[in-house]
């Protein structure tokens, strides 16, 4: 199979697809992917479970649904024709504009023939004997490739909701991460949102503005901090425009994989005048100016309280109601260990007196009821609930499929106390499978978009490495990849991340493995390294030779 044409078959159990390479996702990562597969010439089949190109950004539609990374960061480096195409209106893009702009980069490299849309892969499981992966897909369709890619995301799968009597509510009942297409009332009603992390952040000032009354219930409070959005100036987008190749080349060198404002200024090396100065400013700036005020603030517990304190004392300056200010304030665990949030106006919407705070910590949810939400001290009548609860993140999406790799092993065992993988891009006992943005590598903590990119490179080039020398599969190895979740751990330990109970560690998800999952020694580093294994040889990888010559 090559030179871009798929092969079909029909048996008595439906169609039969045989391809180079099977891509799952839609997103950012799974278009790349496929455009890149596509220009080396082999057949190649995506999947995709919504109806659209975009990812979490095509199911993502709730009020106020916006990146909180800079547009410019958030887009494709690899074609100047779409850098210059397109232009972004803001310095943080809506959800609109985000998925306008996937479909935009779909239509202009003319990928949507490439996928399949609204079909979910259940299964996937690779035949030993013929050295391929054969997919299952819920229509009942079969798909056999020599490579399988799951460009799945870290956040796509949401969090079930785990309340008694979630099916007994008589009320609209929303799920944030599965909005409606069609525009949602909630003037003149009673509107409960449950869950305070990023989406319920953005949530609650649009809900707050049309809703009869607002009922937020919080059980973890979030730091976040002013976005302070902007339309972006046509001189400023000429000029982004003009330099973007060196834009690229210094995101790609940063820790985090974009070009915002990061400090090496550790917080003690300067005066206490001098810091809060530093933060005022920061803080002023908005967007993601406060996040690289200081370098030591994942490292340093003493310094990390001392801007913990920072944000709370804003808090309590926003927010009139002091007893709701104190509930508002995050404590127990460390800045930015969570997700960090940028909001516009959550803390002033609390001063709405149609919006009120329930703390779960002290009341929390004993079920939902036919009229709303019942905690332990009373029953809030609701028309509409809100559920931003969030995702099983970094490890839902590959475990939504029932994967077995080589022998009949399931993925499903392997992780069953954490992901495990080589550089996050691999597995032992799953030849030919390959992760663009999941867990063990820098996923959250990175600019996604630069990270797919990164990804996609290192995939395409380790396949065109097979089919030039007459390789069949390839595989990493069980040592390195010990030693590769050896070096996250370590990284993960000198790190307060861990600290706190995230998704990134899956606390978010009952009976799921507390493990930290994430690789936080910085996209930069990461980078190096998957360079420098290629440059080796792909050092920790194992190949098993083709029977026969491979059509390249």
């Amino acid at each position: 199979m090559s030179d871009g044409n798929l092969m079909q078959s029909s048996g008595k159990n439906g169609r039969t697809t045989q391809v180079d390479a099977l891509v799952i996702g839609a997103g950012f990562g799974g278009m790349c992917m496929v455009h890149r597969l596509r220009g080396m010439g082999l057949s190649v089949q995506g999947i995709e479970a919504g109806g659209g190109v975009g990812g979490v950004w095509y199911w993502n539609r709730y009020p106020g649904a916006r990146c909180d990374l800079m547009s410019i960061d958030y887009s494709y480096s690899f074609s100047e024709e779409i850098q210059q195409e397109w232009t972004w209106s803001e310095q943080f893009a809506a959800q609109p504009e985000i998925l306008a702009y996937a479909n935009f980069a779909a239509d202009r490299l003319d990928l949507r023939k490439l996928f399949q849309f609204n079909t979910r892969v259940e299964s996937a499981e690779f035949d030993d004997v013929r050295r391929l992966w054969v997919a299952r897909t819920d229509r009942g369709e079969m798909i056999e490739a020599t490579y399988c890619i799951m460009a799945t995301g870290p956040l796509s799968i949401p969090k079930e909701v785990g309340f008694e009597g979630a099916n007994d509510f008589k009320g609209e009942i929303y799920y944030a991460a599965r909005w409606p297409h069609a525009p949602v009332s909630f003037a003149g009603k009673r509107v409960g949102v449950v869950g305070t992390g990023s989406t319920g952040i953005q949530i609650v000032p649009v809900v707050a503005e049309e809703a009869d009354e607002l009922f937020v219930f919080q059980r973890t409070p979030s730091f976040t901090m002013p976005m302070r959005n902007k339309p972006l100036d046509p001189e400023y987008v000429a000029q982004v425009k003009r330099h973007y190749p060196a834009l690229r080349a210094s995101a790609r060198n940063t820790a985090i994989g974009g070009v915002r404002p990061i400090s090496s200024r550790p917080l003690f090396s300067v005066t206490p005048q001098e810091r809060l100065e530093l933060m005022e400013d920061s803080w002023a700036r908005g967007g993601l100016a406060f996040l690289g005020t200081f370098s030591d603030l994942l490292t340093n517990s003493e310094a990390n309280e001392i801007v913990a304190e920072f944000v709370r004392g804003k808090i309590g300056e926003v927010v009139k109601d002091p007893d709701t200010a104190e509930r508002l304030k995050p404590r127990g665990y460390p800045i930015f260990a969570r997700r960090p949030c940028l909001d516009t106006n959550y803390y002033e919407a609390f001063n709405q007196p149609n919006v009120h705070l329930v703390d779960l910590l002290e009341d929390p949810i004993v079920r939902l009821t036919e009229r709303g939400v019942r905690t332990q001290a009373r029953e809030i009548e609701l028309d509409v609930l809100i559920m931003a609860t969030g995702y099983d993140g970094l490890t839902g999406a590959m475990l939504a499929v029932d994967i077995k790799g080589r022998g009949g092993s399931r993925l499903s065992d392997k992780w069953r106390d954490g992901a495990r993988s080589y550089l996050g891009l691999a597995m032992e006992g799953f030849p030919n499978l390959f992760m663009i943005c999941g867990a063990n590598g820098p996923a959250a903590l990175a600019n996604i978009v630069t990270l797919d990119e990164q990804n996609t490179d290192w995939i395409a080039e380790c396949i065109d490495h097979m089919r030039r020398n007459q390789l069949a599969t390839v595989e990493a190895e069980a040592a390195s990849e010990d030693q590769w979740m050896a070096a996250i751990s370590a990284l993960a330990e000198k790190s307060l991340m861990p600290k706190a109970n995230t998704w990134y560690v899956g606390a978010n998800v009952a009976g799921k493995p507390r493990v930290f999952s994430l690789y936080s020694g910085g996209f930069n580093k990461y980078r190096e390294i998957c360079e420098a294994v290629t440059a080796d040889g792909y050092r920790g990888f194992s190949f098993e030779r083709s029977q026969s010559p491979v059509e390249v």
